[in-house]
């Protein structure tokens, strides 16, 4: 039998390693919705809504490394272009698969559902295409070109790519072959010259500190990474959306960096060595610290995906794996020295019994629960700046959104990522109230496909990090409806569940005791004071002036 345009495309994401697609049915997709479902190596997973959808194909490919969602035209990829966008800042390679009107309907400019009424069927992509790094209409005629054209995009670029089907000729064989797309190169002698200039300021360098970013990760190099740091003897530290890049749990980590915000051994160290080594870092505003970071631009080395700048020469073409790896070769070993003392940590878990939970004796918790390889998830808001700073057990990375920056992205991003660890990691999910109102519904796919996360919601009664950065804490905005969290599980279909509501030390040290058991997903509602607040969010506070004039 003929491949269709459709079966084509999901073939294709197969051998790339998509293995399930997110998403909600409408009419116009159904011939693509069908394809999925009909899949013999892929599979459907339906979300409560769309931009759940693209948030869990977010956090799906940040396990999996690449992601895929699909949405009806119009009204439903609109629903998901926010997690596209988030998807797009983040460097994450997510496939957006639309469902369109038939091409007789596009050609006659007909007023169908789903349409602005105005006859214009190429507007949803135009608005697309500012969030993503490519896109196609997809017909019989280009469908094996433009699959390896949008696939090369999207790994190489690790940005989402748009893919729209008339649902027509989603349904027709695909006329014609194409191969896959080989990356672009490095240039050799543009690589040899960024290899010298880097050689030489590190060899006039009596001190230097590499930061790790996230793109790294993005692009599967952390383990070149490392064999770099190991080749080298450099130390590194870390900014906060850059946490669990490497190995916390390694000779060579100082600490967490965040300018003059926090741990100020660790900046002095960063800003006052003789080199700084950016890997994949971007130095936005939570990255800085409220933009109070100050490395200096002659005595930086910024690696990046497909170039690197070194005392302000830029060398284009050097693509970054070719790049540390040459370097790991070419750098001796040196000691290079480093803070004196511990690495910063937080304060011991204190308190018991009926003391009631503050963000002094919840976050020290927090960080004892987590055990190797887990895969924690933590919410834009107070409890990644908590987090941030926790110290990770071997193997467990930390999940956040920190440049985007969207609330509600963790529940549905957690799901994504229970769906991609498949029960082998365990994912720990840590919301606030607040943003948890945007996608609690999400919890219920949990239940449906048998996945066991362990999650913490925390109840602060309102945005708490908006009355940490707005003129008036109190005023109206801030507030919430009062839900019983604890509560929502069992409505949502979790009904096997451990759950618990705790507003007491012996209370929350009993349930994370059961937690921790595993065998079951659980559910655990925090409940503290209303500006309960880790140090970084009142830092933040402090700094707004700086956080918002930069």
């Amino acid at each position: 039998m003929s491949t269709t345009v459709i079966q084509h495309v999901l073939n294709r994401l197969r051998d790339i390693g998509v293995r399930h697609v997110f998403g909600v049915p409408g009419d116009y997709a159904f011939p693509v919705d069908d394809a999925i479902a009909e899949h013999p190596d892929i599979d459907w997973i339906g979300s409560c809504n769309e931009l759940n959808a693209a948030y869990s194909a977010d956090g799906y490919a940040r396990v999996h490394g690449i992601g895929a969602v699909c949405t009806t035209y119009g009204v439903g990829e609109l629903s998901a272009i926010n997690g596209i966008a988030g998807a797009y800042t983040e460097h994450l390679p997510v496939f957006h698969l639309v469902g369109m009107p038939k091409m007789p309907v596009q050609a006659h400019h007909s007023l169908v559902h789903h349409t602005l009424g105005n006859g214009e069927f190429d507007l949803f992509q135009k608005m697309s295409d500012a969030v993503v790094c490519a896109s196609a209409i997809m017909t019989p005629q280009n469908a094996a070109a433009e699959t390896e054209r949008l696939i090369a995009a999207a790994l190489y670029h690790r940005r989402p790519v748009y893919m729209a089907f008339p649902a027509d000729l989603a349904e027709m064989p695909v006329i014609g072959k194409a191969q896959p797309l080989s990356p672009p190169a490095s240039d050799p002698a543009q690589v040899e010259a960024a290899v010298q200039a880097i050689t030489d300021m590190l060899g006039r360098a009596n001190s230097a500190c590499v930061l790790p970013g996230i793109l790294t990760t993005r692009v599967g190099l952390g383990a070149d990474l490392q064999h770099f740091l190991d080749a080298t003897g450099l130390p590194f530290a870390t900014m906060m959306a850059d946490k669990s890049v490497l190995e916390e749990a390694q000779p060579a980590y100082i600490g967490m960096y965040d300018g003059k915000l926090m741990n100020e051994s660790v900046r002095r160290f960063v800003e006052d060595g003789d080199v700084v080594v950016l890997v994949g870092a971007m130095m936005h505003d939570f990255n800085t610290g409220a933009f109070t970071a100050n490395l200096d631009p002659g005595r930086t080395i910024d690696i990046r995906h497909h170039h690197v700048s070194v005392d302000g020469m830029t060398y284009q073409s050097v693509e970054m794996k070719d790049l540390l790896d040459a370097l790991a070769q070419k750098l001796p070993r040196k000691q290079w020295p480093r803070p004196s003392g511990e690495v910063n940590r937080m304060s011991q878990a204190a308190g018991s019994g009926d003391d009631s939970i503050t963000a002094e004796n919840l976050y020290p918790r927090w960080e004892n629960f987590l055990k190797p390889d887990d895969i924690l998830v933590a919410e834009t808001g107070t409890v990644s700046m908590g987090l941030a700073f926790a110290r990770l057990p071997h193997g467990a990375t930390f999940q956040n959104q920190s440049l985007w920056g969207s609330i509600g992205w963790a529940t549905p991003a957690a799901v994504g990522a229970a769906v991609a660890a498949a029960d082998e990691q365990r994912v720990v999910l840590v919301t606030g109230d607040g943003s948890h109102q945007l996608t609690a519904q999400e919890i219920s796919q949990f239940g449906r496909f048998g996945l066991r996360p362990v999650v913490f919601v925390l109840n602060n009664h309102g945005y708490l990090i908006e009355r940490l950065l707005c003129k008036d804490p109190d005023i109206a905005y801030n507030d919430l409806a009062n839900w019983h969290y604890s509560e929502l599980p069992k409505a949502l279909g979790c009904d096997d569940w451990f759950t618990a509501r705790v507003s007491t030390l012996a209370e929350l040290d009993q349930a994370m005791e059961t937690a921790a058991k595993g065998g079951t997903g659980c559910y655990i509602e925090v409940m503290t004071d209303t500006y309960a607040a880790p140090p970084l969010a009142n830092q933040l506070h402090e700094n707004i002036d700086t956080l918002y004039s930069a």
